[in-house]
């Protein structure tokens, strides 16, 4: 468990520290990984990384294509290319061991409130923090809403009071509910994996034969789901650009 939050302040706005630190490393995974794939770059036989990225770069290609007209799609690749890396490297992040916090202590870093940031015995995911996974909802319905008015001008808002004005409310909420449910669910499954993580290991002869058994299924049970659920996050969002930008609902 976390036991302790950092707060970093700037002017009235309020950060978690060690969410905002742990965004950072998940995005310098992303960009090494990136950079690996594409730092021997070739049309020829290509290396191991430059495979696994183009795999990654063909599977959101076909994402979009099976959902959407690619012309209309084509400014969107970007950010869900983005969005699925993203946040698969976070989700992972809670499943590392904290190397970094151990690796202070044996150099004597006397720097409390590095201390605290990094404190535990396993990193966290940023998606671990409601904050994180409503911030990427909120702006995946921007994206929606931006690449409706774009591709239908302002009868993209004529949906709203189809089949007849009084169902204005509903599809409101439906608009509303729609970031909700993404960030609810991504920080609900991720948050329940790190904590029945850290409860497995405070268990009674976690660390014999027989209590490394249950740890190590349930690691591997984490790792699927955090995959599956950026795959359900960049499904959805590219379902909710398709539909915004049909030419019927």
């Amino acid at each position: 468990m976390h036991e302790e939050t950092v707060y970093w302040y700037l002017g009235n706005m309020t950060f978690n520290a060690r969410t905002l630190v742990m965004t950072w490393i998940a995005i310098a995974l992303m960009l090494l990984f990136v950079f690996l794939g594409v730092r021997r770059l070739t049309s020829g036989k290509p290396g191991k990384m430059q495979n696994i990225l183009e795999w990654v770069v063909d599977f959101v290609g076909k994402l979009i294509s099976d959902n959407m007209d690619l012309d209309k799609a084509r400014p969107l690749f970007g950010y869900l290319l983005t969005l699925i890396m993203f946040i698969f490297f976070s989700n992972m992040l809670g499943l590392l061991p904290n190397i970094t916090f151990n690796a202070f202590e044996y150099f004597h870093v006397e720097t409390a409130h590095l201390n605290k940031i990094f404190e535990g015995d396993s990193m966290m995911s940023p998606t671990a923090d409601i904050n994180t996974t409503l911030a990427l909802a909120i702006l995946t319905i921007i994206i929606v809403i931006v690449m409706g008015i774009k591709h239908k001008g302002i009868h993209y808002f004529h949906h709203f009071i189809e089949p007849y004005p009084v169902f204005l409310p509903i599809h409101a909420i439906d608009m509303l509910s729609k970031p909700m449910t993404l960030a609810f669910r991504l920080f609900g499954n991720i948050f329940a994996g790190e904590v029945l993580i850290k409860v497995i290991l405070m268990l009674p002869g976690i660390w014999v034969l027989p209590g490394i058994i249950p740890d190590t299924i349930w690691l591997g049970f984490s790792v699927f789901v955090g995959a599956i659920q950026s795959f359900v996050f960049t499904v959805l969002t590219t379902a909710y650009v398709a539909q915004a930008v049909s030419e019927s609902h």
